[in-house]
């Protein structure tokens, strides 16, 4: 089976069917602007049978008190059991965390919300210097473009490195292949956060 998949096959959740925007709620900045998604399901009324779920991030994902955040951490956490992958980019590993996914696991995420993130996961094993980190079926990105390397890796451990090659010369992407290689850790200040051991032992 390729990558190639067909349209029917990719889904996007939200709270409503109506048009959502990556913009905060009630940011009124003029130079802001949010890219409206149109969901094809709800999270009251998701897709059966995922194989594979992507968790995005962004600023709305920072805010417990938004009430959707809430329902995807729900969301998350109620399906990651019959999910054969999980994947996060960015800030969506905070999602993860509090939804229990990356309870004793290893995981980053992007680098500039390096502190308010990793609060968000205390029984976490927080790896800073990290484009992408695999553990079991949970891959976790850095920042925005680390998060096409973590895909692209993903592709080729489980449809094999030529069709990641393809995929990658066909978008003219010059591809990251060391999870390792990230420099933004240093530039932000970010360090390991090893996991709380008293929130190790309540999970």
């Amino acid at each position: 089976m390729k990558p190639t998949l067909p349209l029917s096959a990719l889904f996007a959740m939200a709270a409503a069917t109506a048009p959502a925007s990556d913009a905060p709620a009630n940011d009124t900045r003029p130079v802001n602007f949010g890219m409206s998604v149109n969901p094809t399901h709800t999270l009251a009324d998701p897709p059966k049978d995922l194989d594979v779920l992507f968790v995005p991030g962004g600023a709305g994902t920072r805010d417990a008190n938004i009430a959707e955040v809430t329902q995807i951490i729900d969301y998350v956490r109620d399906v990651y059991p019959s999910l054969q992958h999980i994947l996060s980019i960015c800030t969506g590993a905070g999602i993860l965390a509090r939804a229990g996914v990356l309870d004793g696991r290893n995981a980053t995420t992007n680098k500039r919300a390096w502190a308010q993130t990793t609060a968000l996961g205390p029984a976490t094993n927080w790896i800073a210097k990290a484009r992408w980190v695999v553990d079991g079926n949970v891959y976790t990105s850095s920042g925005v473009s680390a998060g096409i390397d973590a895909a692209l890796a993903y592709v080729s451990d489980i449809w094999g490195e030529d069709e990641a090659v393809r995929l990658a010369i066909g978008a003219e992407y010059n591809r990251v292949l060391d999870p390792a290689d990230d420099p933004f850790a240093a530039h932000w200040g970010a360090e390991d956060v090893p996991p709380v051991r008293e929130a190790c032992k309540k999970h």
